[in-house]
């Protein structure tokens, strides 16, 4: 039996909230491609998102990252795990309604912080008080994450497994339609 998508599965939400590890999960349990939107910038680039941010500054990754957001949902549906930020522009938010399902992983500030205070890979959290750049960015994102179609509650002790079991439910419930099986 093998299972589909009618659309993607996007993921959204801050840096740290578990987007590329849920999103691998969930990609293979439904037997669909998973796309990491980060990944495909800096494969386009030949550089590290850190890299962008410090030679050619936000702005210009934000653009980037529209356009790579725009061929990824042009392919066939899979999950799409995006960076922090893609929700919040416009046309990222337009683009991902017209192609797939916009789902929030919304983690509690604690976790978020515990998950990327040891990564200096984060461009945004290169500032004198990351932990505070994190809470004001999440304080700031929040109510633009809130307009996505599911909102997945994380909590502090889950794995990847079970917020994935418990991700493939609440799809199922908010689009019965959404994946698909195919029993030939």
């Amino acid at each position: 039996m093998t299972k589909g998508l009618t659309r993607h599965i996007v993921l959204i939400g801050m840096m740290g909230a578990g987007k590329t590890a849920i999103g691998t999960e969930l990609a293979r349990r439904l037997r669909v491609p998973f796309t990491d939107s980060d990944a495909e910038i800096e494969s386009a680039a030949a550089m590290t998102i850190s890299e962008i941010f410090d030679r050619d500054g936000e702005g210009f990754f934000r653009d980037r990252e529209s356009q790579v957001l725009t061929r990824l949902l042009a392919a066939r549906p899979g999950v799409v795990s995006t960076g922090g930020g893609a929700w919040l522009r416009p046309e990222n938010r337009a683009c991902i309604r017209r192609r797939g399902i916009s789902v929030w992983l919304n983690c509690p500030p604690d976790v978020l912080w515990n998950r990327v205070r040891q990564r200096s890979t984060r461009p945004l959290l290169k500032t004198a008080d990351p932990k505070g750049t994190l809470l004001r960015l999440l304080a700031e994102r929040s109510p633009v994450y809130a307009r996505s179609e599911v909102e997945f509650l994380s909590h502090a002790g889950d794995t990847v497994e079970g917020s994935t079991t418990r991700l493939i439910a609440q799809l199922q419930q908010a689009d019965p339609k959404l994946i698909t099986e195919d029993k030939s």
